[in-house]
């Protein structure tokens, strides 16, 4: 478990870089709304990725549509949950990685919860054509990117630390 004494950095590293990705996110959804909201979109790889602006109601696919206190209840309990076990991350080098994975996780759950509290709805805007997948955002980008690498480096130690804690 992290000393808060001793490793004041971890949580001050962490808020800022939390803070810059939900920046990023916000600036890009900002940018989404200013040049592609009502124009058409617009093409990046020609038959590969688009910018195409679209207010995204539900998840992907078009899932839970208008479900949007049940989505911010979840970011609510989804940060927490990630704050908890931040806290309890062992404190070598080796967590770094895992570190900058649950900051990424919340920074992406942290940015649709933005969207959808201020708009009701979440700004996507990027569409991988080639493949027809549903319109996304950064933040999405955070979302399933950090879930991804952290099964991908983590799978055979990330039980040693949750088990530990019991």
């Amino acid at each position: 478990m992290m000393d808060s004494k001793k490793n004041r950095r971890f949580y001050f590293i962490g808020l800022a870089t939390l803070f810059l990705l939900i920046l990023l996110d916000q600036l890009t959804k900002f940018a989404a709304v200013q040049f592609l909201k009502g124009n058409s979109s617009i093409s990046i790889l020609p038959g590969i990725l688009e910018l195409y602006y679209l207010e995204n109601h539900g998840a992907a696919w078009g899932i839970l549509e208008n479900a949007r206190y049940f989505f911010l209840f979840a970011a609510v309990i989804l940060v927490g949950v990630l704050f908890y076990y931040y806290r309890r991350i062992p404190t070598e080098k080796h967590w770094n990685f895992c570190r900058f994975l649950m900051i990424m996780l919340a920074s992406g759950a942290i940015g649709n919860a933005i969207d959808r509290f201020w708009h009701g709805y979440v700004i996507d805007f990027l569409y991988v054509s080639i493949i027809d997948f549903p319109v996304f955002n950064v933040a999405d980008c955070y979302v399933t990117l950090s879930i991804f690498l952290f099964f991908v480096y983590y799978r055979k130690e990330v039980g040693t630390w949750i088990r530990s804690d019991s």
